[in-house]
């Protein structure tokens, strides 16, 4: 056995067996058990000079989301430079779902574990990011404080100090920022629809060629969030009425029928039209693409535009698919790194997220061929020598033109995505 799996496994060994129960430990945690560690954030306050010398020659264990070989080949990448940079052995951690890494953590709180955690760094946003804050499971004040922060130009950029609405206070490090992007097969389809309303009428006209994921589904919730959001801007502008400033606060009893009926409504008609009538919805994004690939469906979507002319390059798409964006709007989101409260290495997860921002990390990331990730940086902030690092390069034929979107949408407060998911089981949720 390597000695990275030995670690590993000896971390596994020592957790607390509440693990298990770890989703009933979300309310009533007492003020002291949500204490954070004292001397952790200490550390995390050391001058950065303090904090090099401190963090070399650590591991980092690095909780990702590991659906995506691009993903995980620039994560071996990024590995291989932090090693060379500062001796840290970063290791991926490798998670179908971001909420595993939240739950970990809340188990080890709840076992009072506040400064040996098995969680050095995770990739996270959204809904995550605020249950993690909400029940102080972040160490705070130390991403604003990184010197590759001010790349980011904070000052101008709110997307960099806001998660899904939610101040960030210094918890996240920006990483990335992604969009929903959708591709069709050009063999079947001439014209794809660009906006909402072009989407139902396609569909109307093709039926049973497009479907989406059902939630919890990832893939299905951001479909559903940005048809709530263009259902939205098509009632303010018919009505007068500002019903999308909604999405910007939490779902009350109050405001819940207001919002989401508009989305109900529209599923209503939208589902007989789709794959197996609608009576039958996908379970996974990979299942779509899948479909795609077996000419079943003729459209489909991703949050990971690089997925799309990677899938091509496997074989696992045909040469034929095409990329592109919605004219009415893209939902987008920054995607960010945090560090645990109780995390066992916190200078070096320093360093790795720092490094992570830094230009060449960015720039490497955003290279179609190896991720396509849009940078966070902020190209005025950088000096000529590092722009020239971000020029264009020619994309592979089924990748997202550069600069294809013209239009962004922010996500709502994350918890729509719970009032979403309970609404939606309710009213379509059956057996596949």
């Amino acid at each position: 056995m390597d000695p990275t799996s030995s670690l590993l496994m000896l971390r596994r060994s020592t957790r607390c067996s509440a693990y298990a129960a770890m989703l009933g430990i979300c309310i009533g945690i007492s003020a002291s058990t949500a204490s954070t560690n004292s001397t952790t954030s200490d550390q995390a306050l050391l001058p950065w000079q303090q904090i090099e010398a401190q963090g070399k020659n650590q591991d980092v264990y690095f909780y990702a989301w590991g659906g995506d070989p691009q993903i995980n080949a620039y994560l071996q990448w990024a590995a291989k430079q932090v090693d060379d940079k500062y001796d840290i052995n970063l290791v991926h951690v490798k998670l179908s779902d971001t909420s595993e890494a939240v739950s970990r953590v809340l188990a080890e709180k709840s076992a009072n574990n506040n400064d040996q955690g098995s969680v050095d760094l995770v990739w996270i946003n959204g809904a995550n990011f605020a249950t993690m804050s909400e029940n102080s499971l972040l160490l705070k004040q130390w991403a604003n404080k990184l010197p590759n922060f001010s790349l980011t130009d904070p000052d101008n950029n709110p997307t960099v100090n806001y998660d899904f609405g939610v101040p960030t206070d210094g918890m996240e490090a920006p990483w990335g920022q992604a969009s929903l992007t959708f591709y069709y097969d050009s063999l079947s389809v001439n014209t794809p629809p660009t906006t909402l309303d072009e989407l139902s009428t396609w569909t109307a006209q093709n039926p049973g060629r497009f479907s989406y994921p059902k939630p919890p589904d990832f893939l299905g919730m951001s479909f559903l969030k940005y048809a709530l959001v263009m259902l939205h801007e098509q009632h303010n502008a018919e009505t007068g009425q500002n019903t999308k400033t909604q999405l910007n606060l939490p779902a009350t009893e109050q405001n819940t029928a207001l919002v989401l009926d508009p989305l109900w409504a529209f599923l209503d008609d939208f589902h007989p039209t789709l794959w197996r009538d609608g009576e039958q919805l996908l379970q996974t994004g990979a299942q779509m693409r899948r479909l795609v690939d077996d000419t079943e469906l003729s459209l489909a979507f991703t949050f990971s535009a690089p997925e799309v002319p990677a899938a091509v390059q496997r074989f696992d798409l045909p040469k034929s698919i095409r990329s592109y964006a919605m004219s009415d709007g893209s939902l987008s989101n920054t995607h960010f790194v945090a560090i645990p409260y109780n995390t066992s290495h916190p200078q070096a997860a320093q360093l790795v997220a720092n490094f992570l921002m830094s230009p060449e990390a960015q720039a490497h990331k955003q290279t179609p061929a190896v991720w396509g990730d849009k940078t966070v940086l902020v190209q005025s902030t950088l000096s000529p020598e590092q722009q020239a690092l971000f020029d264009s390069k020619q994309t592979h034929p089924s990748a997202l033109p550069f600069d294809s979107i013209t239009r962004t949408v922010s996500e709502p407060h994350p918890s729509w995505v719970d009032a979403i998911m309970q609404g939606w089981q309710m009213r379509y949720g059956v057996s596949p």
